[in-house]
């Protein structure tokens, strides 16, 4: 399985929103010299920084993209679809300022940290952020 420790995270906001919501693609590279396999899931949330706690709610899976084995050379990568919804869509949301996402790869307990500010809810009972699973780039 790939591991936090040999991979790289980005972020292509190219995907475009809807209804309050902003679509990306969440982008793991391997920089490690030996294959790796990404399957399945990352867990994200929001973070107050590179070393900060989570703000909020965990990610929920989206699971209307199977999952697959992605087997990652060297260099090559994997994505899975990211969705934030705005935090102002909640009227009971105590706004918060996160400083971006802590990404944990699948099966792995190490994270990366991806730099992208973004207002948080507090209340772990509204859910902001939608993973999907990890296809081939």
């Amino acid at each position: 399985m790939c591991k936090a420790a040999n991979l790289a995270a980005a972020l292509d906001s190219t995907g475009g929103g809807a209804a309050g919501s902003v679509y990306m693609k969440l982008i793991l590279t391997n920089t490690g010299a030996e294959p790796c396999l990404l399957k399945g899931f990352a867990g994200v949330s929001l973070t107050a920084g590179a070393a900060g706690d989570p703000i909020g709610a965990a990610a929920t899976r989206d699971d209307s993209t199977p999952v697959a084995d992605v087997l990652l050379a060297p260099g090559k990568a994997g994505s899975a679809t990211l969705r934030y919804t705005q935090a102002g869509n909640y009227q009971d949301c105590a706004r918060t300022a996160a400083a971006g996402f802590r990404v944990y790869p699948p099966e792995d307990t190490a994270s990366l940290f991806l730099a992208d500010p973004k207002d948080a809810c507090t209340q772990p009972g509204i859910n902001l952020l939608t993973i999907g699973a990890f296809a081939a780039v």
